[in-house]
C-alpha cells in the first residue's frame, strides 16, 4: 500500500511538513513562541531544560531531540537562553543527523528578546521558503509509525474502542508498518498477558521491569497506584479497578502481532525493524503522546470514553469513542463514533476497518478534528526533581 508524504534525507517520510521552534529551556519558551507566531511555525512550550539531573535530564534531552527528528518536521530552529542546562547546540547537532535544516540561537548572544525574535524570524522565514517547495511523493506503509493512546476511559473503551484500534493496528503491522502501545501505568494487572507476546526473552524482561519500576516509584514516595487508578473520571464512567482498566487498555495492541521490543520514553522506533512496540510512558495522555511522537510516530489514534479534545503540536490525533452519548456530546472533537457497535449498527471488525481507512486518509493529508480546532498539547514526562 502506498501513501503520499514528504521525503526526508534519512529515509523517513513525513505526513505533515512543520517548521519547529524548540526552546532549549523554559527560559526561552516565550521567545520561541513569538518567533513561531510570526512565521506560522510550531513552538513547544515546556517548563524544563535547566537544573535537571541524571535520567530525568537525559529524558528531556531525548524528547526534544526526538521531536526535532520526527519525520513530520521539515526544519528546526532551537532557541536557548545561553546558560541553561540543555544547550541549544546539543539539540541542534543531534537533529542535524536527520539531514533536515537546523539552526540554533541564544537570547544572550543575540542581545535580548527583541533582537532574538528578529533573528529567529529571519531564520524561520528562510526555512519556510525552503520547505514550501517540498513535494509529496509515494512511500510504502512500512515507513508509517502509529502511536496508540486512550484517555478519559469508560467501559466502552475496553469493550469497543480499544479492541477496534487493535484491529487497525494488526492490519498496519501485517502490511509492514509499526505501532506503539504506551501507558505503563495502564498495563498493571495485565502485564503477564502482554509479556507472553515478547518472543525475545531480554525484551520481555525489560518490559516487566518497566512495569515493576512504575509501581516501585509510587511506593517510594509512600503511595500505591491503586489509590489513584482508576481516576475519578474512570470510576464515574464505570471502571472499578486498575486491573479492569488495564485489561481494556491492552486491547489496543491487537491480537496477532508479537512485540519486537520495549522502548524507553521517547526512544526512537528502529526504522529498519517495523512491527509492534511497547513504550514506557505514563498514563497521563499528553505526556504519553509526546513520548511516542518523540520516538518517531507520525500519527496518533486516541480512544476516549468520556471525551477529550487533546491534540499534538506536530502529529495528527484521530479521536475515537466507543460511547454514543460522548460522541453526541463532543462531536466537534471526536472523529469516529465507535458507539455504532453498541447500538448494533456495525460490527467491531467493521469499526476496525473504518479506523484503518481513517488512518490512511489522515496520513495522506486529511485533517483531524484536533488539528482543525488547533489543539497542540505538549508535555514532557518528568521522572526526577528540579534542583
Amino acid at each position: 500500500m502506498k501513501l503520499m508524504g514528504y521525503p526526508r534525507e534519512n529515509g523517513t517520510y513525513g505526513i505533515r511538513n512543520h517548521i519547529l521552534i524548540i526552546p532549549a529551556s523554559v527560559c526561552a519558551v516565550e521567545v520561541a513562541k513569538r518567533i513561531a507566531e510570526k512565521v506560522g511555525a510550531i513552538s513547544l512550550p515546556h517548563q524544563h531544560g535547566c537544573c535537571q539531573m541524571g535520567d530525568d535530564f537525559r529524558q528531556t534531552v531525548r524528547t526534544l531531540i526526538g521531536f526535532g527528528c520526527n519525520p513530520n518536521v521539515g526544519a528546526v530552529l532551537v532557541v536557548g537562553l545561553g546558560c541553561e542546562g540543555i544547550q541549544p547546540s546539543q539539540i541542534a547537532e543531534e537533529v542535524k543527523k536527520s539531514g533536515k535544516p537546523v539552526e540554533a540561537i541564544t537570547i544572550q548572544a543575540c542581545g535580548g528578546t527583541t533582537k532574538t525574535v528578529a533573528q529567529g524570524i529571519l531564520i524561520a522565514s528562510k526555512f519556510a521558503k525552503a520547505i514550501s517547495l517540498a513535494q509529496k511523493v509515494p512511500f510504502s506503509i512500512n515507513h508509517l509509525i502509529l502511536g496508540m493512546e486512550c484517555g478519559g476511559s469508560d467501559p466502552t473503551s475496553g469493550i469497543v474502542a480499544n479492541p477496534a484500534i487493535g484491529i487497525a493496528s494488526d492490519q498496519l503491522v501485517l502490511l509492514g508498518g509499526s505501532s506503539i502501545l504506551s501507558e505503563t501505568t495502564e498495563v498493571i494487572g495485565a502485564e503477564h498477558i502482554l509479556a507472553e507476546r515478547f518472543p525475545d526473552a531480554a525484551q520481555k524482561a525489560r518490559f516487566l521491569a518497566m512495569v515493576s519500576n512504575v509501581e516501585k516509584r509510587a511506593l517510594a514516595v509512600g503511595e500505591d497506584l491503586r489509590g489513584s487508578q482508576p481516576t475519578p473520571g474512570n470510576i464515574q464512567g464505570g471502571l472499578s479497578t486498575i486491573e479492569e482498566k488495564s485489561l481494556g487498555c491492552m486491547h489496543k495492541a491487537g491480537t496477532t502481532a508479537p512485540f519486537i521490543a520495549a522502548l524507553a520514553y521517547g526512544e526512537a522506533v528502529p526504522t529498519a525493524k517495523p512491527g509492534l512496540y511497547f513504550m514506557d510512558t505514563p498514563g497521563e495522555d499528553i505526556d504519553s503522546i509526546t513520548g511516542m511522537v518523540a520516538g518517531g510516530a507520525q500519527l496518533i489514534v486516541f480512544t476516549t470514553g468520556r471525551g477529550t479534545p487533546t491534540g499534538c503540536p506536530i502529529a495528527p490525533v484521530i479521536k475515537i469513542t466507543g460511547n454514543p452519548e460522548t460522541f453526541q456530546n463532543m462531536e466537534e472533537n471526536i472523529d469516529i463514533n465507535g458507539g455504532k457497535v453498541i447500538q448494533g449498527e456495525c460490527t467491531l471488525n467493521e469499526l476496525g476497518d473504518e479506523i484503518f481507512e481513517k488512518m490512511i486518509s489522515v496520513a495522506n493529508g486529511a485533517e483531524t478534528k484536533a488539528e482543525l480546532l488547533g489543539h497542540k498539547e505538549f508535555g514532557i514526562y518528568r521522572i526526577g526533581y528540579t534542583f
